[in-house]
């Protein structure tokens, strides 16, 4: 068993989930059958993530928590505090992943101080697992070079139907790297993609399930999230819709490398 399998592919972004509404939200999602919480120190949200988990009655180890380290906290000596304060937030003592959440910008800090310090992290059992975020072929190589292979759990990045991020995404795969996809349906952009739509009739199913669908066909982690009770419930439910091949090689057409997040500080991306 690779060290990723234990990652419950269908889960739940809270970015956007603050505050009460937020934790009505991640509740709504937990009660619908999500059994993992995607958050991050730069979201705000790891309170309310963890007063949902306590409020929901489920025990600690049904529920898979996902953290990401902020760019702020990768100087020497701060990763591990950070990370000591999002435990706090969470009121848990350990999570089951820890992210770095981008690199860092314009290599401001050297690759080494940080992935290092996440390394620490984990050997202290402040997290079973580690892993990346918006990390590309070349900095997943500079980082296996550093800890070794195998240690690098999951990449998370963009990625859905009309950003398939393909030859990121078969390198994962090549180095048993499951990779999660973050904007998972492309914030609304997905409604009036006309093979989307007509694979959805065949499954009275709407484009952005469809979409998620694809993706955990694919063997992806996929962490859509809404402030909506109907939405959240529909994204969850598309994980019981399993696509054809035929379909799934329609979707692969798609792709049109239209991408939403790209900070000017950013990797270059593959």
């Amino acid at each position: 068993m690779q060290k990723h399998d234990v990652i419950p592919l269908m889960g739940f972004g809270t970015f956007g989930r603050n505050g009460k509404e937020g934790i009505d939200a991640i509740l709504c999602a937990l009660e619908s059958g999500y059994r993992h919480l995607d958050t991050a120190q730069t979201y705000d949200t790891e309170f309310e993530v963890g007063e949902a988990l306590r409020r929901s009655g489920l025990d600690r180890d049904e529920v898979f928590l996902t953290t990401k380290i902020s760019t702020d906290n990768f100087g020497p000596g701060a990763l591990v505090p950070s990370l000591e304060k999002s435990l706090e937030a969470l009121k848990v003592d350990q999570v089951d992943l820890t992210l770095i959440h981008w690199p860092s910008p314009n290599g401001r800090i050297p690759l080494e101080v940080y992935i290092t310090q996440i390394a620490e992290a984990e050997a202290r059992g402040l997290t079973k697992l580690i892993g990346v975020s918006n990390f590309t072929i070349g900095l997943l190589e500079e980082t296996e070079a550093l800890l070794g292979k195998g240690k690098v759990a999951n990449n998370q990045f963009e990625l859905n139907p009309i950003l398939q991020n393909k030859k990121l995404a078969n390198y994962c795969r090549e180095k048993e790297i499951l990779v999660t996809c973050y904007l998972p349906i492309a914030r609304g952009l997905l409604s009036d993609e006309p093979v989307l739509r007509a694979i959805g009739e065949q499954y009275d199913a709407t484009p952005e399930q469809v979409a998620i669908a694809f993706e955990l066909a694919k063997g992806y982690c996929t962490i859509p999230t809404s402030g909506r009770p109907e939405r959240i419930r529909s994204n969850f439910n598309a994980s019981s819709i399993r696509l054809s091949p035929e379909e799934i090689a329609r979707i692969e057409t798609i792709d049109r490398n239209h991408r939403v997040v790209d900070p000017d500080w950013g990797p270059k991306w593959d």
